[in-house]
């Protein structure tokens, strides 16, 4: 069984260009995309997860509630959709709904990620060879946190908080739109 991980790798203006192992993306720096998916409960608070020790990039940080690569020949809405199911267990019907793009950059690894949110209570059932943990925060606490202990946050969930906070989306984020 062939389990190499295949990405479409894309230009600056994120259009297609080629295919590569997951390796050689990460390896040579290229371009390629990714999603994260913001699930905020009815409270307001947002879910994030705690990213295994078992992972080969950045064990044991906090992270967005779900994210992933997208696949080679996949979209962000589908890759969206598959991350949901897999890291959390949550089957969602629909894309969630599309906050923001950010453009690939050293803070995001190179690359495009679009930022989804999603209005779910849970319960979430998740890999543990993915997510060592789980847990609910006010948006404030994820915004003084992250200020103080920067280094226990995934790299690109940093940069991707900062445009939360940049555009004021933290205080607007409990109105998220339910999942379908």
């Amino acid at each position: 069984m062939n389990t190499t991980e295949w990405f479409d790798v894309v230009n600056e203006r994120d259009e297609v260009i080629g295919r590569a192992p997951r390796g050689e993306v990460h390896g040579r720096r290229l371009r390629h995309r990714a999603v994260h998916v913001l699930v905020f409960n009815a409270r307001g608070q947002l879910f994030l997860q705690k990213r295994s020790q078992q992972k080969d990039r950045e064990p044991g940080v906090w992270d967005s509630s779900a994210s992933g690569h997208v696949d080679a020949g996949e979209d962000y809405d589908a890759a969206a959709v598959r991350e949901l199911q897999e890291e959390l267990g949550v089957r969602a019907h629909a894309p969630p709904e599309r906050w923001f793009k950010l453009e690939a950059c050293p803070e995001t690894d190179q690359e495009f990620v679009w930022v989804y949110r999603l209005r779910h209570e849970g319960p979430f059932v998740w890999p543990p060879e993915e997510i060592e943990d789980g847990a609910w925060f006010d948006p404030a606490v994820v915004s003084r946190w992250v200020r103080q202990q920067p280094g226990v946050f995934a790299q690109a969930f940093r940069h991707l908080w900062a445009e939360v906070e940049r555009r004021g989306l933290a205080s607007r984020a409990a109105t998220p739109q339910a999942l379908r």
